[in-house]
C-alpha cells in the first residue's frame, strides 16, 4: 500500500473516532436531561403525596382526641374523674391527712410534756408584754398623778399659810377701800387684793361705771393724793380687755393698781388724761395697737401705726392686711 492512502487511512480513522467521542457525549447529555426531568416530575408529585399523608395524621389525631374528649365527657357524667386527677386528689388528700396527723401527733406530744404550742406561747409573750406595757403607763400615770396631787397640795398648803402672814400693805388697802366707798359708793369697787407677785402693791378692780370717779377720787383726796401715773397699759384676755393703771402717793410713800376689764368688742372707757397728763402717750398706744377707745382724750391718735393701718396688732387675733409687711 501506498504512502497516500495510508494516510488517507488514518484520517478516516480519526474522523470516525471523533464521530464517536462526539455522540458518546451527545448520549450522556441526553441521559442527564433524563434524569434530571424524571427527578423533577418526582419531586412535583411528592408534596401531593406528603399533603395526604399529612391530612392522614391530622385526621388521626382529631379523631384520637374527639375520642378522648367523649370518654371524659361520659365519665363526668357517670360522676367519676378521670383517672390522672383521680391519682392526684387521692395523693393530695394522703398528704393533707399525713400531715395533720403528723401536726397533731406534735400538739399531743407537746400538750402531755407540759408545753404549749408555738402560736399559743407567741400569744401568751404578746399578751404579757401588752400587760407589762399597760401596768408601767398606768404606774407612770400614777406617779405622775401623785405628783400633781403633791404640788396642788404644797401649793395649798402655801396658800393657806399666807393668809397667817399678813401684808405690811394690807393696812393701807383697807384704807383705800374704805376710803373709796365712803365717797364713791358701796359697788364702786368689784374686786380688791394685794398682789403678792407684785411686791405687794393694793391692788383695785373698778366697775367700768365707776372708774374714772375711783381715779379722780385717788387724784385729788387730800389724806390718798396719788399724784403720780407711772404706767398705763391694755392687755387682751381674749375674754375681755383690761386696762392696768399703776399709780403713786408721795404722801402716802405707796403706790396702787386700779384695773378695769372692758367689753372686747367695744372697748370703750373714759381717758384719765384730765387727771394725769401722763396718760397721754399710752392710751394712744393702747388705742393704736389694742383699738381701745378713750373717749373725752385730747388727741386721741395712732402714735406708732399710719392712719390708714388695718387692724391691732397686738390683739390676739390679728391678722396683717399685708402678709408681706
Amino acid at each position: 500500500m501506498s504512502e497516500k492512502e495510508d494516510l488517507a487511512k488514518q484520517k478516516a480513522e480519526a474522523a470516525a473516532r471523533a464521530k464517536a467521542v462526539a455522540l458518546a457525549r451527545k448520549q450522556a447529555k441526553a441521559a442527564a436531561l433524563a434524569k434530571k426531568q424524571a427527578k423533577e416530575e418526582e419531586a412535583a408529585e411528592k408534596p401531593e403525596v406528603e399533603m395526604d399523608i399529612a391530612k392522614q395524621k391530622a385526621a388521626a389525631a382529631a379523631k384520637a382526641k374527639a375520642a378522648a374528649l367523649a370518654r371524659k365527657q361520659a365519665k363526668e357524667e357517670a360522676g367519676e374523674k378521670p383517672e390522672g386527677e383521680i391519682d392526684a386528689a387521692k395523693q393530695k388528700a394522703a398528704a393533707a391527712a399525713k400531715a395533720k396527723a403528723a401536726a397533731l401527733a406534735r400538739k399531743q406530744a407537746k400538750e402531755e410534756a407540759g408545753e404549749k404550742p408555738e402560736g399559743e406561747i407567741d400569744a401568751a409573750k404578746q399578751k404579757a408584754a401588752a400587760a407589762a406595757k399597760a401596768k408601767a403607763a398606768a404606774a407612770a400615770k400614777a406617779k405622775a398623778a401623785a405628783a400633781a396631787k403633791n404640788r396642788t397640795a404644797a401649793q395649798e398648803s402655801e396658800e393657806a399659810d399666807t393668809p397667817s402672814e399678813i401684808s405690811p400693805n394690807q393696812s393701807k388697802l383697807d384704807q383705800i377701800v374704805s376710803a373709796i366707798e365712803s365717797h364713791v359708793g358701796q359697788g364702786a369697787l368689784l374686786e380688791n387684793y394685794i398682789n403678792r407677785l407684785s411686791k405687794d402693791v393694793p391692788t383695785l378692780v373698778a366697775n367700768p361705771d365707776t372708774y374714772f370717779s375711783i381715779a379722780k377720787f385717788l387724784r385729788y383726796d387730800e389724806r390718798l393724793d396719788f399724784s403720780y401715773l407711772s404706767e398705763l397699759h391694755g392687755t387682751d384676755f381674749e375674754s375681755h380687755m383690761e386696762i392696768y393703771v399703776h399709780l403713786h402717793s408721795f404722801k402716802m410713800n405707796q403706790s396702787v393698781a386700779l384695773k378695769v376689764k372692758l367689753d372686747r368688742d367695744t372697748p370703750v372707757i373714759p381717758s384719765l388724761v384730765p387727771l394725769w397728763s401722763g396718760a397721754n402717750w399710752p392710751e394712744c398706744e393702747a388705742y393704736d395697737l389694742l383699738g381701745i377707745n378713750f373717749y373725752e382724750h385730747p388727741d386721741l391718735k395712732r402714735i406708732l401705726l399710719g392712719e390708714d393701718w388695718k387692724g391691732y396688732p397686738l390683739r390676739k387675733d390679728y391678722e396683717p392686711y399685708d402678709v408681706e409687711v
